[in-house]
């Protein structure tokens, strides 16, 4: 398999942790998150959106969207649970993650460290704001149980974890959320775990 990649990104991150618990060997070409001047020519026949990561299976079919991307290869693992309501509340987290937490976290992270033109920062602090919100969503869950989804470590901590562990470098202060901060903790002891910058 080949996985375009870049260092610095949660949603590549979360695929890299995903086949590292696996044990599954990926090979990687990193491509630029901000200088996007050959994305058509390098991803244009495998990832209509031209984002990473995009992942091409030894058959060569091409498969997009980081979430996609855990699904596939967390199905038939215990990644992704086998009840039917249980694997719901996966894609439920996969949901909140892409529409709720990632526009805002992974984003503000960014503008703060990586953007040439950051917007103003009334902006940046209204994304900000809205992290917030999904942070206190994740410690209400998180204050009640170990993990998301039914009490084991699934594809919904790995989407989760990618940016939340780096949301400090957004300037998210992390240690207003204990239930947060204890799941960090133990998402980092499973076995298998890599660091972002692995």
């Amino acid at each position: 398999m080949l996985l375009y990649n870049s260092q610095v990104s949660g949603n590549c991150y979360k695929v890299r942790l995903l086949l590292a618990h696996l044990g599954v060997d990926c090979e990687r070409q990193e491509v630029d998150v901000v200088d996007r001047a050959n994305r058509r020519e390098l991803l244009g026949e495998l990832n209509p959106a031209l984002r990473v990561p995009t992942l091409v299976l030894d058959d060569g079919r091409a498969l997009a969207e980081s979430n996609a991307i855990l699904w596939y290869l967390g199905c038939d693992t215990p990644y992704v649970p086998t009840d039917r309501f249980q694997s719901a509340k996966v894609l439920q987290w996969l949901f909140f993650e892409q529409y709720v937490h990632e526009p805002n976290i992974a984003v503000v992270r960014f503008w703060v460290n990586f953007a040439k033109q950051p917007p103003c920062q009334e902006v940046i602090q209204a994304r900000r704001q809205a992290g917030y919100e999904a942070l206190d969503a994740m410690e209400r869950e998180l204050s009640a149980r170990d993990f998301l989804i039914a009490g084991h470590y699934t594809i919904a901590d790995i989407a989760l974890y990618a940016y939340t562990h780096v949301a400090g470098e957004g300037g998210f202060d992390l240690s207003l959320y204990p239930a947060i901060t204890a799941w960090l903790e133990r998402v980092s002891e499973q076995p298998g775990h890599i660091r972002i910058t692995a």
